[in-house]
């Protein structure tokens, strides 16, 4: 094969960060893992758990078993400018050598038709664009749209091919974009129907093109169901592919419900994890609520309960 002329090299140089962008100072090259760009996951200083603390420094439990642990930042509607936001959050996390985790639900009607999100395809185009122009070539982890696929049966089959095509976009965009980002697409739970048609809507919306599939995304089953549902998943995609797990509240496993249940327990820290698993992580910040029911009939959907932490604590 003949060797490259200088020039010729730096053409293509040159093309590939008008592609990429230039790396952040601090990234001497594009590597593609963000694992080796980064030192530990980045503790969010902002959570809502972090800021409970610092009004209840005497709670040294919730502290330091929920609170100083790494958990995902949720973006959607509600974020306000979503680039200048997640330029601040990556930026962040950046300074302090630590990987962010950060997880999208914006998609128009979110899942199964909870309200909320894009007003429309556009819109979420859009918005998709900021987030992930926020992150740049800074390392992060994304997981794309929780339960966007799992309850595609919620909508219309009419709609499924404008939703599958938001999907393939916003994949498109983190492939090209964000080199050192790892983005999954999320794949639901044990329970999400046929793992063979999981498979099938996982290559509609070009899982291919980023590093895999999140699985238990806010939700209670065991590791070890996850490894079962993904191996299966894995295999009906013919392999090539990769997936994290959630482990924020899975340390009892599921009772069936995935609303604030009682004698839930605290999953594994926040690690990588072995292959083809590539992570273990808190998706979903110990004590938010998923919703008003279960132990906190009243209490909306994402806000902090430290009675629901330390329930997570003592998995009573």
């Amino acid at each position: 094969m003949p060797t490259l002329r200088p020039v010729a090299a730096g053409l293509l140089l040159t093309a590939a960060l008008l592609a990429f962008g230039q790396p952040d100072s601090g990234l001497a090259e594009a590597t593609g893992d963000p694992l080796k760009l980064t030192n530990g996951f980045y503790v969010d200083p902002a959570s809502d758990a972090a800021a409970y603390v610092r009004r209840h420094p005497e709670d040294t439990e919730l502290a330091s078993k929920i609170a100083g642990q790494a958990s995902a930042r949720w973006v959607g509607s509600w974020s306000g400018d979503v680039q200048a936001g997640v330029t601040t959050y990556t930026t962040a996390a950046a300074k302090a050598d630590k990987l962010p985790v950060l997880v999208t639900d914006n998609l128009p009607g979110r899942q199964c038709g909870i309200g909320g999100g894009a007003t429309s395809a556009a819109a979420y185009r859009t918005w998709i664009a900021a987030v992930s122009a926020g992150i740049g070539t800074r390392p992060s982890v994304v997981v794309l749209e929780p339960d966007a696929l799992a309850r595609l049966d919620c909508y219309p089959a009419s709609q499924w091919d404008a939703r599958l095509a938001m999907l393939k976009y916003a994949v498109g965009l983190f492939a090209a974009k964000n080199p050192n980002t790892w983005a999954y697409l999320d794949a639901g739970s044990v329970t999400s129907g046929d793992a063979k048609e999981m498979a099938r809507r996982l290559r509609l919306a070009d899982v291919g093109k980023v590093r895999g599939f999140a699985l238990n995304t806010a939700n209670y089953f065991t590791t070890e169901q996850s490894v079962t549902r993904g191996s299966a998943i894995l295999s009906a995609l013919g392999g090539g592919s990769h997936y994290l797990i959630d482990t924020s509240r899975n340390g009892n496993g599921s009772d069936g419900s995935a609303c604030n249940p009682p004698a839930r327990k605290l999953g594994t820290a926040p690690a990588k994890a072995t292959s083809p698993v590539d992570l273990h992580l808190w998706l979903r910040t110990p004590g938010e609520s998923d919703g008003p029911c279960g132990l906190t009939p009243t209490l909306p959907t994402g806000t902090f309960s430290p009675l629901l932490a330390h329930h997570l604590i003592t998995g009573t």
